[in-house]
């Protein structure tokens, strides 16, 4: 590995690896085989960095990278059990315990174990889009269209968002 493609390993780890941890998570609900997943994660991005030519952004390329190892671990377990259609899964229990932290991270939970569900590019637009990219680069990542990221971030939410419901006396005057 040349010099320049270590530095450029080492910027991308500073940068990027808490994202990457955090979809390597999203993507493998068993903590141990999430920590595998970032691992070959960063092994992919290492050997890819020697073919790195600056013709797209460093983040765009270690993104796209990291995604394909998560596209390829989803499709090795999918040829497992059969996952269930995003739209047929029954409604989760909702959260009863009061304290809102507590809820929170129920919540949260929820959210992760339905993004687990979805189909790979589904998964990996919707977990970039949390991630803060805009609807350009997660294009560029995905290899998809602007206006085909922009659909689908809007119909996962949507789908995300029927899972839960707001009780009617939050926010109602006592």
């Amino acid at each position: 590995m040349t010099k320049q493609a270590e530095a450029l390993y080492h910027e991308a780890g500073k940068q990027f690896a808490p994202a990457i941890a955090r979809l390597a998570r999203a993507v493998e609900r068993d903590a141990e085989k999430a920590r595998d997943l970032e691992q070959e994660m960063h092994c992919a991005i290492w050997t890819s960095l020697a073919r790195f030519k600056g013709e797209s952004a460093l983040k765009t390329w270690v993104y796209r990278v990291a995604h394909n190892v998560a596209a390829d671990h989803i499709s090795k377990a999918a040829r497992g059990p059969k996952k269930v259609p995003l739209e047929e899964i029954d409604m989760l229990p909702s959260a009863s315990n009061p304290e809102t932290k507590a809820a929170e991270a129920h919540a949260l939970d929820q959210i992760a174990e339905l993004i687990r569900r979805l189909p790979p590019l589904d998964a990996q637009v919707i977990v970039l889009w949390l991630e803060g990219e805009s609807g350009a680069e997660i294009a560029d990542i995905t290899g998809m269209s602007s206006g085909a990221v922009s659909v689908r971030i809007h119909r996962i939410k949507a789908l995300l968002a029927s899972h839960f419901t707001i009780p009617e006396n939050v926010g109602a005057p006592e």
